[in-house]
């Protein structure tokens, strides 16, 4: 039933094209999220990614705005033809992967052999799944970036950039994969995504006619080496490198052989071999032994470490660990070596001792080279000798940043180190399943980000911009002062050929820095010949410099050019988290490059990841589950309303069975509820005209207080993104309140009470169109069911009153609900036959020295007390000092909004107090019947009781 519900408003959304956004006289709003690379089935973390910009576009529309929401398909790369490589191998895994997790027919596998399938096929499916979760896209834009025409506008692109000199071909380390001998973007990987390259310093430790090499990213502790660390369970291979014989583990030449040219393996060794013998620190001329550990990587680096156990953790650890070791240091013929062994003090910084790496590892407990801890505490003492350290007077006394350069430099102009780059962790695996380097491209085009203009101009982008959430800022900041040039151009995969030097291909990140200014365009784009799309044109439409060149009539050029004006400059472009140290570092770079400043982006939002039951999602590992499969089990409002409900969009929200299914039930609720309201009216509802009442009983006015207080809240929050925030208040805390009400009036829903009819209507009328750009399927059925005119997805957004929000109303209702839990728990305590409650409100100078107390501010008796007596508010002293005393312990946890009628109050709820008691209610608004004083304890907001 509900997926048919589903259909008929989508069907009924594209045969009004509801959602096809046109220029107008409206104020505009356009927004953008990143659009996918469609290499496999859409999952529920895509959908979380997609329903953000959805329910904020139908918000911003029932707002009053133009809003513009398009989506495209970014099939750039080389991510499609490792599929399709492994595809046609035959390869075990991704047949699985894309038989049983993507559910692509058995017979349809065949044809994903060639990469333009598949990206033909998964971008197809995309846009029927985002159609069936109700996605408000205008389609007329949709595009791939393979399409002849976006092509032509990726080369205007790039030839701006290559015109504005900031493009360059040089020498550059990039992620490399052998297999597809091309370069890799994280979205070309399987596992490695948004992990960076490191410079390590390699510096040569010389043995009799050979040289141990060793990675470093701290070359000025080289003076505190104290031995070399090899792992016996490793394989250790020599190389050749131009006129020296290197030793290093046979995992680094596969990364080394792509940064040094003809680097030959000359054969294999055995490390256990060179245990015990010695080598020549290359700064200091030193004899330093080589050691056995466990703990050296034969991936990262070279495979061959040396020790400096003063200022690295592992290192302090593992010497403090082989030296109680009696049977490795006997097997190799340690024991007299080891002795000598022992920390150099090198570095001294604020807080630490002589002997750094052993204080961090004391005062976190670390026991072992295995515990997990090692990682933390070695990047925490990196970290803070880096910015805070110095190195010792004799070794020069300079702060560690200077030092480290300084010796770098020297070792290298010296020919005792040189220079390497590895990841900065490990593994990272192409798609094709190959295990990636790190090679210098020495042919390579890059852009310039590291250009300090460019990257000032940037920094403004980044100034105007508004970014949600605000902390996030500072990444952004970060980021494009870190930015070094990016390779950008591939020799192989789908996408774009560089204009001027045909055998590269533009990659992936390069070729979707600005395509939301293409997005205003597409229309009319889509079916025209791409040869009339020169760069005049595009100087044209974009910038509005006129050329003889342009091809395109004057008429549709004019047509184009305004759309683009309308729509542009970018309200808000929405990504996820891993993005900001590229793609949407990037977009800052290129708008900042190409267009004035009046069309630089306005807004940037941030997305967390997808758990799934508490585990990170993975495709590629089948930890997913389909958005597809989602909806046919739970409904797309259901999906939509979880995912928006579960956590903010910055944060990771974890896709929970037993948590959808309970967002399901609440759902089925707000749908009943609509029922309810008609069968308590007595007749069909007529949302378009609720026969106002004026409202006189305050639990009435309470609830349509709370109804505007959340409308209020829900608005506020949707304006910053905060979907989870606005549907806790629009659904869960409305509910709530909702559900108190309808108890309160219990007694009056079956006597069609015109109060209580009004009320309800309301609270409906408003409910639906607060709810319907989170669920607007189920919205759009009530909508038209009861009355509503038209879409609800065109209703006004609802209004809040805030002449209707009251603080002394909502106190009212707390008045009632906290007297009926004083009477009960009084009741327990007492216990036996209780006939009649007696309810006696605070005297009116009570309420005067409240106010006194709250004008002071603080619970200071002796300020309360002179400034009452001075006021006359009560004759006895006595008496204010203990009431002045009971108000200071109060004022901190009850805050005075002002006098309320209490007794009022009290008995215009007497019968459901009555009811709820199970006993007479007597209110009394003195003391003449009081026989055991119990008035005098009333104070403000919170009567005495006495049982009778």
């Amino acid at each position: 039933m509900t997926e048919n519900i589903e259909k008929k408003w989508q069907k009924k959304w594209d045969d009004e094209k509801l959602f096809e956004s046109n220029p107008n006289e409206k104020e505009k709003l356009f927004l953008t999220v990143a659009f996918p690379y469609p290499s496999g089935a859409m999952h529920i973390g895509h959908g979380r990614t997609y329903t953000v910009p959805d329910v904020y576009a139908r918000f911003k529309r029932m707002e009053g705005y133009n809003v513009l929401f398009p989506m495209a398909w970014h099939v750039t790369g080389a991510p499609v033809i490792g599929i399709a490589s492994r595809i046609q191998r035959k390869v075990p895994w991704t047949l699985d992967l894309y038989e049983k997790v993507h559910k692509v027919p058995k017979e349809t596998l065949p044809k994903m052999e060639d990469p333009e399938f598949i990206v033909k096929y998964f971008s197809n499916e995309y846009h029927d799944v985002m159609h069936d979760m109700g996605y408000s896209i205008d389609w007329r834009r949709e595009f791939r970036t393979i399409d002849p025409t976006y092509k032509k506008f990726i080369e205007w692109q790039i030839r701006k950039l290559k015109d504005a000199d900031l493009i360059k071909k040089g020498e550059h380390p990039v992620k490399y994969c052998p297999r597809c001998e091309n370069p890799v973007g994280d979205h070309d990987l399987l596992e490695g995504e948004g992990v960076g390259v490191n410079e390590l310093t390699l510096l040569k430790f010389k043995g009799d006619d050979k040289f141990f090499v060793t990675a470093t990213l701290r070359p000025e502790t080289i003076v505190g080496a104290t031995n070399l660390w090899l792992n016996p369970d490793i394989k250790y291979v020599e190389v050749r490198n131009g006129d020296e014989n290197w030793i290093i583990s046979e995992e680094a030449h596969h990364n080394l052989q792509h940064q040094f040219k003809d680097m030959e393996i000359i054969g294999e060794i055995n490390p256990k071999e060179y245990i015990g013998t010695f080598v020549e620190n290359p700064v200091t001329g030193e004899k330093l032994p080589i050691l056995p550990a466990s703990f050296v990587s034969g991936e990262y680096g070279s495979g061959v470490v040396f020790s400096e156990p003063a200022d690295a953790p592992a290192d302090f650890i593992a010497l403090r660990d082989l030296k109680e070791n009696s049977d490795l240091l006997k097997e190799y013929d340690l024991e007299d070596i080891i002795v000598d062994v022992n920390p150099i003090p090198v570095v001294e910084v604020k807080g630490y001792g002589e002997i750094p790496a052993k204080d961090i590892i004391e005062g976190m407990g670390i026991t072992s080279q295995e515990d997990e801890k090692l990682h933390d505490a070695t990047n925490e003492l990196y970290k803070v000798e880096f910015s805070k350290g110095r190195m010792l007077e004799k070794y020069g006394g300079a702060k560690v940043r200077a030092a480290r350069e300084d010796f770098k430099n020297d070792m290298i102009a010296d020919n005792t180190a040189t220079i390497m780059y590895d990841f900065a962790e490990r593994p990272i695996i192409c798609r094709c399943g190959e295990r990636c380097v790190v090679k210098i491209m020495d042919n390579q085009w890059f852009m310039k980000y590291s250009d300090p203009e460019w990257t000032e101009k940037t920094c403004k982008v980044l100034e105007g911009e508004e970014i949600i959430p605000p902390e996030i800022r500072n990444n952004f900041e970060y980021y494009l002062d870190w930015l070094d040039d990016w390779a950008c151009s591939r020799n192989i995969g789908l996408g774009t050929k560089l204009p001027w030097d045909d055998k590269w291909l533009i990659e992936p990140l390069t070729d979707s820095t600005i395509y939301m200014s293409y997005y205003t365009i597409a229309k009319y784009l889509r079916d025209m010949d791409p040869e009339l799309l020169n760069d005049a044109f595009f100087d044209k439409v974009f910038l509005d410099i006129d050329s003889d060149d342009i091809k395109v009539d004057s008429e549709t050029v004019e047509k184009i050019q305004k759309e683009f004006n309308y729509w542009y400059p970018l309200d808000w472009r929405l990504s996820a988290k891993d993005l900001v140290g590229n793609h949407l570092s990037f977009l800052m770079f290129h708008h900042s490059a190409i267009f004035p400043e009046d069309k630089w982006p306005k807004g940037t939002v941030v997305f967390g990841m997808g758990l799934l039951e508490g585990n990170k999602m993975s495709s590629s590992k089948g930890n997913v589950i389909l958005l597809k499969d989602a909806i046919e089990d739970y409904s797309a409002d259901v999906v939509r309303l979880f995912l928006m409900a579960s956590a903010e969009p910055w944060q990771d929200f974890d896709w929970r069975e037993k948590e959808v299914l309970g967002t399901k039930r609440r759902l089925e609720w707000f749908s009943e509820f609509a029922a309810k309201v008609e069968e308590i009216k007595g007749s069909p509802l007529d949302l378009s005209n609720i026969e106002e009442v004026e409202l006189s009983r305050t639990i009435d006015l309470w609830m349509l207080s709370q109804l505007n207080s959340h409308i209020k809240e829900a608005t506020e929050a949707l304006e910053v993104f905060q979907t989870r925030k606005a549907l806790q208040e629009a659904l869960f805390l409305l509910k709530k309140d909702i559900d108190h009400y309808m108890y309160r009036v219990k007694h009056l829903l079956d006597k069609q009470d015109p109060a209580v009819i009004y009320v309800l209507s309301t609270v409906l009328e408003n409910w639906i169109r607060l709810l319907a750009p989170f669920t607007p399927h189920t919205s759009e059925e009530l909508w038209a069911n009861y009355g509503g005119k038209g879409f609800v997805s065109e209703a006004e957004w609802p209004e809040y009153d805030e002449e209707l929000i009251s603080d002394k109303i909502e106190r009212s209702e707390q008045l009632v609900q906290n007297t009926i839990k004083d009477i009960n728990q009084i009741k327990k305590m007492v216990g036996g036959d209780v006939s009649k409650v007696h309810i006696y409100l605070a005297p009116e100078w009570k309420w005067e020295l409240y106010k006194i107390a709250d004008e002071v501010g603080k619970p200071d008796i002796g300020q309360i007390m002179g400034r009452a007596i001075g006021a006359n508010v009560y004759d006895d002293k006595k008496e204010i000092a203990n009431v002045a005393k009971k108000i200071s312990r109060e004022m901190t946890k009850t805050r005075f909004i002002g006098k309320i009628d209490e007794e009022q109050i009290l008995n215009d709820a007497i019968d459901y107090i009555t009811e709820e008691i199970g006993k007479d209610i007597i209110v009394h608004s003195d003391d003449s019947y009081d026989p055991e004083n119990k008035a005098r304890n009333a104070m403000p907001y919170k009567p005495a009781i006495f049982m009778e």
